[in-house]
This record gives C-alpha cells, sequence and structure tokens, in this order.
C-alpha cells in the first residue's frame, strides 16, 4: 500500500469518526436526564404576592422553600435517589406579622428510568416516603370542639408510588410530562385525630407542559423553558368526612402558568389557581378557592 493510499484511508477514517461523535452527541441531547424529571416532580420554591383573590385568609405572603439533594452513582445512572427538606410558611396580615404553624414535609424519593429514548421519549416509575407536621404539641380540638388551627398537634406520614411518562410534541416544540401516582397515609403512623376527617388515600395526577425554543430546527443543550403550564388533580378515596363517592368535596384541582422573561436569569413569574381542601398542615378542613400570582424559582433545563 502506497503512502499516498495509506493517507487517504486515514483522512477518511478520522472524518467518519468525528461525524459518528457528532451524531452520538446530538442524540444525548434529545433524552431527558432523570435530575431534569426529578426536578420537574418535587416542585419549586415560590414566594406568593399577598393572598390572591378569592376564599383564603389574609396573607402578606405564602412562601415554599423546597430545596433538594441528588444521590446518584453516576450522570447517567437509571437510579436517582432525592433528599427534599420542603417547608411552607405563611404570614397573616395580623398584629405582628405572625408566621404560623409552618408545614414541615421532609421526603425521600427514589427514580427509576425504565427507558430513555431520543426525542424526549421516557418512562419512569418513582416511590416516596414522606412527612408532614407543623411543630406544634396543643391538643388537636379546642373546647368547642373545632380543630385548633393555631397551636394543635399536627403530624402524618404516607408513602407514594407512581409513573411519570414524557413525550415530544413536535409541532409545538413543547416536552409534556405525566404523572399519576397513589398516595396512602397509613392510620397508625398519623394523628388518631385524624381518622375519618383526613383522606388518608389519595390519587393524584399531574401534566406538565414546556415550552422551548427552536434554533435551526435543532434543539439546543441546556435551554429553559420560557413558558409552561402545570394542572394537577387529586381525588380522595376511602371514609372521608362522610361524602359520597362522587363527592366534589373529594376532588382538588389546580393549575399554574409559568413565564420566563429574558432580564431574570432563575426565577419567573407564576399566576395559578387552586380548588379544593387546603394543604397547609392544621387547615386540611378549609376549602381554598383561589387565583394569586408570585415569583418562583425555575432552574429545569433541556
Amino acid at each position: 500500500m502506497t503512502t499516498k493510499k495509506l493517507l487517504i484511508i486515514l483522512t477518511l477514517l478520522s472524518f467518519l469518526n468525528i461525524n459518528l461523535k457528532g451524531v452520538e452527541k446530538n442524540d444525548s441531547i434529545t433524552q431527558i436526564p432523570l435530575t431534569t424529571i426529578a426536578q420537574a416532580h418535587q416542585g419549586n420554591s415560590y414566594v406568593t404576592i399577598l393572598e390572591g383573590i378569592g376564599q383564603i385568609e389574609h396573607l402578606w405572603f405564602e412562601g415554599n422553600l423546597i430545596p433538594s439533594f441528588y444521590i446518584r452513582k453516576s450522570k447517567d445512572s437509571r437510579l436517582l435517589g432525592v433528599l427534599t427538606t420542603q417547608v411552607i410558611l405563611r404570614m397573616y396580615q395580623e398584629e405582628s406579622f405572625p408566621v404560623r404553624t409552618p408545614s414541615y414535609m421532609p421526603q425521600a424519593t427514589v427514580y427509576w428510568s425504565i427507558y430513555n429514548k431520543q426525542r424526549y421519549e421516557s418512562m419512569n416509575i418513582f416511590g416516596r416516603l414522606a412527612h408532614h407536621s407543623n411543630g406544634q404539641q396543643g391538643d388537636f380540638f379546642l373546647e368547642d370542639g373545632s380543630i385548633n388551627v393555631k397551636s394543635g398537634d399536627f403530624s402524618t406520614n404516607y408513602f407514594e408510588v407512581g409513573l411519570i411518562k414524557t413525550s415530544l410534541n413536535e409541532r409545538f416544540n413543547a416536552v409534556r410530562m405525566f404523572r399519576t401516582s397513589i398516595q396512602i397515609h397509613p392510620p397508625g403512623l398519623s394523628a388518631d385525630e385524624l381518622d375519618d376527617i383526613y383522606s388518608f388515600y389519595r390519587w393524584n395526577n399531574f401534566i406538565y407542559i414546556f415550552k422551548l425554543n427552536k434554533s435551526e430546527n435543532k434543539f439546543t443543550k441546556s435551554q429553559k423553558a420560557n413558558i409552561s403550564l402545570k394542572a394537577e388533580l387529586n381525588w380522595f378515596f376511602g371514609d372521608y368526612n362522610n361524602n359520597n363517592f362522587l363527592d366534589i368535596n373529594r376532588l382538588t384541582f389546580s393549575t399554574t402558568f409559568t413565564y420566563h422573561p429574558s432580564f431574570f436569569e432563575d426565577i419567573v413569574l407564576f399566576a395559578q389557581y387552586y380548588y379544593g381542601k387546603d394543604y397547609y398542615n392544621m387547615y386540611f378542613s378549609n376549602t381554598l378557592n383561589v387565583f394569586r400570582v408570585g415569583i418562583m424559582t425555575e432552574l429545569i433545563r433541556f
């Protein structure tokens, strides 16, 4: 073989190798990392502006602090553990601006990727152990039989298992996520006073749509969604406040719209409508029907 032929063959092989690496890199971009899926479903930190409009107590703000710590063997691992120390608090428009009985909600979640194909197609399962309390030790009920929302001892523990499916809508250039799960609060691991007045069994459903940008008909790496829409529908089943099977009091519904202005790095504006039972510890018997706005941390990148 002549030197000229050898140089030509080496040049062709080098060119082929470069192109194969380029294809491999572009293909990997279209897969959603398991950490991104976990971020979307662990929730976001936010602060509301006042209490919003509707049926809720007068607030200066409601804040949700939800830092998460990820445990994994490697970046491409199909198994991911997440430890979350979530706290929700409300500051009331009263003398001294009290922050009453915050919700403490630590949880441990494990995600497992069943498959993760190209073009954002994936299927994942998860399991979660969680605790919800308010750090109080007063009597659950007042002398008149009403619930002691200011200092009553609220505590419950639960586990949740579910499925998460992601896909791409090429027409609208949007990533879609769907989650369905069953949440169970074992009666023996919750305050005895919650029996029959608090839902121990819940079916949770969640849809998330992220509108992405496009560059030359190819998805770019590490881009943030400028617009997103989330809808959540939960159904409480089992024995619960003597409600019949199809009672509307068994349902909670919320929809959240977020917009990421170009002049903010990691902050988005959000508007949310929520209807259903209050999720704020001892206030669980109240029904909320509220529209509110605020700011949120949205760090999800694709």
